[in-house]
């Protein structure tokens, strides 16, 4: 059962791209923008995935429930939690979902490195990242800011599991098992979206009827869902102020009349418009006798016939 869906991401897009295209942000600020663009619709379009995933398996279900995009702040550290799904037995799936569409390698230090357009970059490792998720919510369970699960009048202390879901296409390459070298922790957390089912029914199975006292009521899995998702907190953007630049664009200079211009002779009247009243010269009155059929005519002065012109 789904409790929350993810948060739409495209008004953060929206605002991006609109900043991109501003008239007073340079060439450097632009490339910068149009990466977190491509950054956040990547985000995106990897939480998209998994949830399908997630929601395929489990969402008809009665004994899990799922949570997406949760975003909880505890004594100033935040986790922006991916996906939880949550069964009866309070085994909490942590899982964090990345989309590399090109691929992901991962070196014998823990090092990961990421590809676009062939390009390699460095990128944070997503086994740290969701670590830090599951120590926040740690203390959202030890500081009692949700309802303790209780059963027989004992209380049930959630178990809390990581998973790193990412992209079914993308390849994912894994240091060689070398003699008397350490394994990167936590790397087996590291699948293929499509798995997750997979996982999660290994990890019931290995579990079999050691776990038959800790078993919950379905509605109790839900009202701990609903709970922490009344802590969700969505994170404030201020796009402007994080590229640098100002929270509107300057207004467009007044463009004064050019020096040729303002030095010409001005004409003597010889008649008045017939819209304002002004005096108007020899040249204008010709003009509107010409353009009669435009100005109805009307001996109309330059700015009545500008009015007449837009209209």
């Amino acid at each position: 059962m789904q409790i929350k869906d993810a948060d739409d991401k495209q008004p953060q897009i929206d605002e991006l791209t609109a900043l991109a295209t501003r008239s007073d942000v340079n060439a450097a600020t632009r490339r910068q923008i149009e990466t977190e663009i491509r950054k956040v619709r990547a985000g995106a379009a990897g939480e998209r995935d998994a949830a399908y995933e997630i929601e395929f398996h489990f969402g008809a279900e009665s004994n899990r429930v799922t949570i997406h995009d949760l975003r909880l702040e505890v004594d100033g550290r935040v986790a922006q939690i991916d996906h939880l799904i949550i069964d009866r037995v309070l085994t909490v799936w942590v899982c964090e979902s990345k989309h590399f569409s090109e691929g992901v390698a991962v070196d014998d230090f823990g090092e990961w490195t990421g590809f676009y357009q062939r390009r390699a970059y460095g990128t944070g490792s997503p086994i740290e990242q969701n670590r830090k998720h599951v120590a926040v919510l740690n203390d959202v369970f030890a500081k009692r800011l949700v309802e303790p699960v209780k059963r027989l009048g004992f209380t049930i202390n959630p178990e809390l599991r990581s998973l790193i879901l990412v992209s079914k296409d993308a390849r994912i390459t894994r240091p060689k098992t070398k003699a008397g070298r350490a394994r990167v922790e936590g790397l087996e957390t590291v699948i293929k979206v499509d798995q997750l089912m997979q996982v999660i029914n290994a990890a019931s199975e290995a579990r079999g009827l050691k776990v038959t006292p800790r078993i919950v009521r379905a509605e109790t899995i839900e009202r701990l869902a609903r709970q922490l998702v009344a802590l969700h907190n969505p994170a404030p953007f201020d796009w402007a102020a994080r590229f640098g630049v100002a929270a509107h664009p300057a207004p467009a200079p007044i463009v004064e009349p050019s020096s040729a211009k303002a030095t010409e002779p001005e004409q003597p009247s010889v008649g008045t418009c017939q819209s304002c009243g002004r005096g108007v010269s020899t040249k204008v009155v010709q003009y509107c006798i010409d353009q009669a059929d435009r100005f109805a005519g009307r001996i109309l002065c330059y700015t009545c016939q500008r009015q007449v012109r837009r209209a």
